[in-house]
């Protein structure tokens, strides 16, 4: 597990695909299954000290087959510190992915309502306002995006979501008509993948914060040998 950025307060780790950060629902009653934090109390075994299990000091969440940068804190002021910021939306993150087709626009805002799938209790869904959905629970939603590279098939993107509600940037692209590639839960149907793709085309590239000591700090974390290497085979269609 590389640790991009460690002090007293705070561990800034870059997460491989393929690991949930934390239990929860089924992970959380089989136990089975080796979390970050699981793997994280190993070498840390006062993390336990800071928030309660089975979270204890993640500030935010990447799902499971999301690559980059998350935030762990060590101290229960760090964590509040910092969970505060994003709360506050003072957070600047980036994130590249690989979507489904061509995208025309070259920027753009997306910005919508987001809530629960009523039929799909694991998907999240857009909404519109006025519309009727039953859900009291429907959050507003933003993301900004730019896109990197056009390929035959799909286009490269670097995402910057000003707010951070569950799958957002999956839910948001899909709402668009260009799924992130390899998303198994939020692609359509018969939608062409990349050979050699295993998962989502999502990583959490960049974060910029403000530390403890006042002082602001980028984190930067670097596109996965698995993801590089499909870049490269597009490159050679």
């Amino acid at each position: 597990m590389k640790i991009v950025f460690e002090n007293e307060n705070l561990l800034a780790v870059d997460k491989p695909a393929g690991i949930i950060v934390f239990p929860e629902g089924a992970a959380l009653l089989t136990g089975k299954e080796k979390t970050l934090i699981d793997l994280l109390l190993e070498k840390y075994p006062n993390l336990k000290n800071t928030g309660t299990a089975p979270r204890y000091g993640v500030v935010h969440r990447l799902d499971k087959d999301t690559s980059g940068i998350i935030l762990i804190a060590k101290t229960n002021q760090a964590l509040s510190f910092l969970q505060k910021q994003f709360k506050q939306r003072k957070v600047e993150k980036k994130y590249i992915l690989l979507i489904a087709d061509k995208l025309k626009t070259n920027k753009g805002i997306i910005e919508t309502l987001i809530g629960r799938a009523n039929k799909d209790k694991r998907k999240q869904k857009v909404y519109l306002p006025h519309e009727p959905s039953g859900n009291k629970n429907l959050r507003k939603a933003k993301t900004e995006y730019k896109v990197i590279k056009r390929f035959q098939k799909f286009t490269l993107i670097k995402a910057f979501p000003t707010t951070g509600r569950k799958h957002q940037l999956r839910v948001h692209f899909a709402y668009l008509g260009h799924p992130i590639v390899g998303d198994k839960l939020y692609s359509f149907k018969n939608q062409i993948i990349p050979s050699g793709l295993k998962r989502q085309f999502l990583h959490a590239k960049y974060l910029k914060i403000k530390l403890l000591n006042g002082k602001t700090k980028e984190l930067n974390s670097e596109l996965p040998e698995d993801l590089k290497k499909i870049l490269n085979n597009l490159k050679n269609e």
